[in-house]
């Protein structure tokens, strides 16, 4: 047993004795984990050996950058509010340069997105409304005057033009309609002016109504950080193509919370047609107000499986009120268009040409009838004040 022992003894001194020469002399033929006791990193080798590849964004981020731009504006305020305006001496050592009403300068700033190679931008309308001067910066360093060709406030979309040639980098449209809850998305825009950023993230929900934003609202949500500086960029899919042009978000201190809005491409290009074609947008307009039919509303009305909206009000001379039709009345369908709920009727009836006769169909006292109904023209909303 005792030489037993002395063999093992003298096999594991000669057994450590070479380790220690081989690791003192040749660390490499070692196993990695055995090297002083530090694992050692495995790193990608420049040609890519058999690694397995990280997921990546930037071709999309390459092929979309170029065609995002910065929009600077300026616009003249009037102070109205100078509490020092009522001192004689005050204006006479100052004289008119603080008088009343005296036009200050306001900047503000946002994003667009070049939609073709001669130079219109798609933006937002809050972002070009009260704008005197549009300054407009490329990814490349350009600079040049932009000038408005049209907006829609009902959609918050506008359309801007500048004059650089007709090489420029524009955007490629994708299927805004085909996307789902979970698809990956990129947000390309100016942030806080700290310069073009791209942010990740997925769609959270489609077609977002009743936010009271817009007239006109059918958003993808998404939780790609969006704050002030992105309103009028890109939301564009992992191939780099535009599936919405960011708006607003859910925010009560203006930074980021993961709930941004963007409007439809399909939307978007749309209005811009029209922008670019007549440099506004016409919608049809019958002259009523809707409400949603409750489970309460319609229990009372008796309507059983019938679908429709309530007709809450009916704007005196208009379309609706020369064709007879009256508060308390179900609209059940608009030119054979069936509507289950006010933002469709508020679509189908958009969507109509000003001067079209069509065929409403009702519900009053329990009885269908139809009417024929002379599409109006929809007033152009009065701008905020």
């Amino acid at each position: 047993m005792r030489k037993f022992w002395l063999l093992f003894a003298q096999a594991t001194t000669i057994g450590l004795a070479a380790l220690f020469i081989i690791n003192t002399l040749k660390p490499g033929l070692l196993p990695n984990a055995a090297r002083n006791g530090v694992v050692t990193l495995y790193e990608n080798m420049p040609d890519g050996g058999n690694a397995i590849p990280a997921a990546s964004f930037s071709n999309a981020a390459k092929k979309v950058m170029p065609a995002v731009v910065n929009i600077f504006t300026t616009s003249e305020v009037k102070n109205s509010n100078n509490q020092f305006m009522d001192d004689p001496r005050f204006r006479f050592f100052f004289g008119d340069q603080f008088e009343e009403n005296a036009p200050q300068q306001a900047s503000s700033l946002g994003s667009g997105v070049l939609v073709s190679h001669d130079g219109y931008i798609l933006t937002n309308h809050h972002v070009v409304e009260a704008a005197d001067q549009i300054e407009v910066a490329l990814a490349d360093g350009r600079n040049a005057k932009g000038r408005i060709i049209g907006s829609d406030p009902e959609t918050d979309l506008a359309v801007i033009k500048i004059d650089l040639g007709d090489n420029l980098p524009a955007i490629t449209f994708g299927q805004s309609d085909q996307a789902q809850v979970g698809d990956i998305v990129l947000a390309v825009g100016n942030p806080f002016a700290v310069g073009q950023t791209v942010t990740m993230g997925i769609v959270s929900a489609v077609k977002r109504n009743h936010l009271g934003l817009n007239a006109f609202e059918n958003f993808i949500q998404t939780d790609a950080a969006i704050n002030p500086g992105n309103s009028g960029g890109a939301l564009v899919d992992v191939n780099g193509n535009l599936i919405g042009i960011n708006s607003a978000i859910y925010s009560p201190n203006g930074g980021s919370l993961g709930i941004g809005f963007a409007i439809p491409a399909t939307t978007a290009k749309k209005i811009m047609e029209q922008i670019i074609l007549t440099g506004s947008v016409t919608r049809g307009w019958i002259g009523v107000a809707v409400q949603e039919i409750t489970p309460e509303l319609a229990e009372s009305f008796k309507l059983g499986k019938i679908q429709g909206v309530l007709i809450s009000e009916v704007v005196r001379g208009g379309p609706a009120d020369q064709a007879k039709i009256k508060a308390g009345d179900i609209l059940i369908s608009v030119d054979g268009k069936a509507l289950p709920d006010s933002n469709s009727m508020l679509e189908t009836v958009a969507a109509l040409l000003p001067g079209k006769t069509v065929a409403l169909k009702l519900l009053r006292n329990q009885r269908e009838i139809t009417v024929q109904v002379k599409i109006g023209r929809r007033p152009r909303p009065k701008p905020q004040q």
